[in-house]
This record gives C-alpha cells, structure tokens and sequence, in this order.
C-alpha cells in the first residue's frame, strides 16, 4: 500500500513538474535576418507580461532602416550614424551608438549580440545589452544590406559589390563573393544556399560553406529587393517593375507579376493562404497568389511603397512616400485604418519597415521619429506636428485679424 502511495505521488509532482515548465515563457527567438524571418512577416508574439502602450521616440535623425526587436527593446538605425536600442514598453532609450556614417542597414540580433552595416563600409557587431563593440570588419564601401545570421556565421552584402561571410564570434573573414555591382539587397538563407539581388540585375544563390556561386538570374534591372522563401520557391522584386516567382534549387523562372514600376519593396510571404504582398514605386501593393501569381487585389497608396508590409492576424501594414500608415484587411485589401504622423500637411516619407509585437506596430520616418501604434484599437500617438499645425493656424488667424484692423484703419 505504502509503494502504491509513493508511486502515486510521484506520478503528481511529474504532473505538476511538467504543467510548471509548460507554463514558463518561451525564450524569446532571435531576429536573425531582415524583417523576422525568410517569409518576411516582421511579426513575433508579445509575451503575456507586457504592457503596450503608444509613444513616440525622437531619433533626432531620418530613419530608414527597419526595427528589430527582442526581449521587449527594439533595435534601428538612423542617417545621422546612430543605432538605437529604445524600451519597447514606454519608448524611452537603453543605449546608442555612433558609428561613422549614414545607417541605413536593419539590424539582426542573435545570441545577445546586434549586428548591422553602416555607410562608413562597416559591418558592426554589438552587445544587445549595452550596445559595446564586440568586433567591426570593413568592406570596401557602404553596407545598406542587412545582415543576417545562420549558425556561427554572419552574412552581409556592401555597395563594393561582394557578399561577405563571416566569424559572427571574431568578424574574421570565411569567404566573399563578387558580383557586378552595389549589393544592397539583404541575404536571405536556407538549406546551405545564401539567395541576394544586386544592382547588376541579377539574383544570386550562393553556397554558404565555400562562397561558390550555385546559379543566377538575369532580371531587367536593378535588384534591390530582398528575396523571400516559401516552399521552395523564391520571391524578389526587380527595379524593372517585375516581381520574379524563381525555383529556389536551379533558379528557373516559375512566373512573373507586372508591377508597372520598380518594385524595391521586398515581398512578404502568408504560407497560411499562399498570399504574397509587395509593393511598388508607383503606390500599388499587391496581393497575389504565391503558387501562380494569380493577382488577388491590388490598393493604391498615396506615393511609392518601399517597404515591406508586416503580418498581424488578418491584416498588412506598410508606409509609403506619402507619409501615410497603411493597414489593410490582408484577404480584401480594403483600408481598416490608416495613421499620418505629419497629418498630411507636414508628412514625411516612410521607408522604415513597420514590425509587429502582436497588436503593437513600430515604424520609423523620415521625420526622425519611431511611432508605436495600437493596431487593434487603431490608435496612435499624437505626434508633434499637431502641435505645429495648430501653432501655425493661430500664428495666421492673427495675422489675417491685425491685416483686417488695418484695412479698416484705412478705410477711416
């Protein structure tokens, strides 16, 4: 009787050993490449302890470049050569960095360390927690391609034309490969094969171990793109106003998609419905079916669409030229909310990625600052323009109010 009782309460404390650990929190995943991961959805889950809330953060500097985040901070670059890593709870600062030149790169973040390029032609390496130089390698000119991360090595593209790989531990150089031109586009990896566009025209599949070239693409023009991966076909648009559908193993082209202008948006990928999502320099975003290119809507923004669209449950969000937050119902392409930082009258353009941290939205402008918005609610922050307009149309009430006194002194 007595082994029964003890054989049953260790059958309870495995119980409630087990519900305990499926009850902790999930170790947050790293931000291994640009926008999240290889279909681009620049979404992650927000952990159940998190308050969100909307705020602004001044960057004191145009941003372009596209936020990371990780253990609630996010991660960006800004023109004035800044990284900032800011408290995703209340948007205040944790840490920043000067490097020597405009940063124009998305960071990746992966095993406590950030990387990303800078137009000085470094590729930086950085502790998350401080922001601390762990290493720097130069290449031989600007780096606005984001990094990414695959294992214990890190890739990224330079305007000197090569793709570099490299130690992520020690930044000592694996290998480089050449291409034609400027490589701005961002390295996307699966299965040993590093896939990235360049400004030669081409797409690139690159063998990660010896830097050997496995086969290329001709487009029309300029690709600057990023590609995206989904089942084993790869994504990318090209400046010659295609988005190309090409096989991932041999490079053989599976469909196109007219765009009808540059496409230097990179696609974001829903695997659930076999949708991708693009956008174009003409202000048209697309929603076309991944398996054929089948146009499913299109919606026609306010300026050119340069960034790529973020995933949260049944809806897309992207910014524009026009200054405009787009969210869209991702099945009908019908606008549910949008948010203008500069309230039409002082916007600025928005080629900052927005990402996702569940119904949170983070962007950067080039207005210099990072808005996070409520999707859910659609709400955001009032930003300080309101202000301005509002001071403005004071400062000119009184002066049509004193210009109409002296009209009417004169009169007398």
């Amino acid at each position: 009787m007595l082994e029964k009782k003890s054989i049953l309460i260790g059958f309870l404390m495995v119980c409630v050993l087990a519900g305990t650990a499926s009850a902790a929190p999930a170790a947050a995943s790293d931000w291994t490449m640009f926008h999240e991961n290889l279909q681009h959805t620049g979404f992650v889950a927000q952990p159940a302890d998190f308050s969100p809330n909307t705020w602004i953060f001044n960057a004191k500097s145009a941003i372009q470049s596209s936020p990371a985040i990780l253990d609630k901070i996010i991660y960006f670059g800004s023109l004035d050569g800044t990284v900032h890593a800011v408290y995703l709870v209340n948007g205040t600062s944790n840490w920043t960095y000067k490097t020597g030149g405009k940063v124009l790169s998305s960071p990746a973040v992966a095993n406590s360390t950030l990387y990303i390029g800078s137009m000085d032609g470094y590729l930086y390496a950085e502790y998350s927690a401080n922001g601390t130089v762990k290493w720097k390698y130069k290449t031989g000119d600007g780096v606005e391609s984001s990094p990414a991360v695959d294992g214990s090595n890190v890739y990224v593209g330079s305007n000197d034309g090569k793709v570099y790989a490299l130690d992520s531990e020690d930044g000592s150089l694996l290998w480089s490969f050449k291409t034609g031109d400027a490589v701005t586009s961002s390295p996307t990896i699966l299965n040993g094969t590093l896939y990235v566009g360049s400004d030669d025209g081409k797409v690139y599949a690159i063998n990660i171990k010896n830097g050997s070239e496995k086969w290329d693409f001709t487009t029309g023009d300029n690709v600057k793109s990023s590609p995206a991966l989904s089942n084993g076909t790869l994504y990318v648009g090209s400046d010659d106003g295609t988005l190309y559908a090409l096989n991932a193993t041999d490079g053989s082209l599976e469909w196109t998609y007219d765009m009808g202008k540059s496409v230097e948006s990179s696609p974001t990928i829903d695997e659930r419905d076999n949708s991708l999502f693009v956008g174009a320099n003409n202000g048209e975003v697309a929603c076309l079916d991944t398996r054929d290119g089948t146009e499913k809507w299109t919606y026609n923004a306010t300026g050119a669409v340069k960034t790529t669209p973020a995933l949260y449950s049944n809806r897309i969000m992207f910014g524009s030229d026009g200054g405009t937050v787009y969210v869209l119902n991702k099945y009908t392409g019908n606008e549910e909310w949008s948010y203008e930082p500069g309230y039409y009258l002082l916007n600025s353009p928005i080629r900052s990625s927005p990402v996702a941290y569940g119904n949170m939205a983070y962007m950067g402008s080039n207005d210099g600052y990072i808005y996070a918005l409520n999707i859910d609610k659609e709400s955001g922050p009032t930003s300080i323009f309101a202000y301005y307009i509002v001071g403005g149309a004071i400062v000119l009430i009184a002066v049509l109010i004193v210009l109409r006194k002296l009209g009417g002194r004169k009169k007398n």
